[in-house]
């Protein structure tokens, strides 16, 4: 739940920066690599602790399903925010900014999930939060290059 909130912080301080033209954004999308390698070495350590035979079920969890419908509902909201917050700014690449917004929502709705999902293995989060996230990233697109341009 941590890195899901934390990349809630961090993307949605990078919707803000990618708004205004000439402000530089490519540090705080640094720091967005930074907590991806985060998660991956989270998912190596449990792929070494826990046996072969108990990968599946921690990839797999109990909800599945659940999270990839449920997170890009949950982001329905943040995103339209994110997108009429950046429609009133001046944001240089229309496709960009959506994108961000998208990824900003995904990682919002996200963190709201993860307060009440019960499987928290760092294999499910890093499989399933990420296909949840990157649905509303790719929405974020189609809907940004469109409705961003000025």
């Amino acid at each position: 739940m941590c890195a899901t909130l934390l990349l809630a912080l961090l993307a949605s301080r990078l919707v803000f920066l990618i708004g205004r033209p000439g402000v530089p954004w490519q540090a705080a999308a640094l720091a967005l690599l930074l907590l991806a390698a985060a998660v991956v070495a989270a998912v190596l350590l449990e792929l070494f602790a826990v046996p072969a035979q108990g990968w599946m079920p921690a990839l797999v969890g109990r909800h599945a399903a659940f999270c990839v419908f449920f997170i890009p509902v949950l982001a329905v909201s943040p995103l339209a925010g994110f997108l009429f917050a950046l429609r009133n700014g001046a944001p240089d690449d229309p496709g960009q900014a959506g994108t961000v917004a998208g990824f900003a929502a995904g990682a919002i709705a996200a963190a709201i999930y993860a307060w009440h999902c019960p499987d928290d293995s760092p294999l499910f989060v890093a499989v399933w939060y990420t296909a949840g996230i990157a649905a509303v990233t790719a929405c974020g697109f189609l809907i940004g290059r469109r409705f961003l341009r000025w």
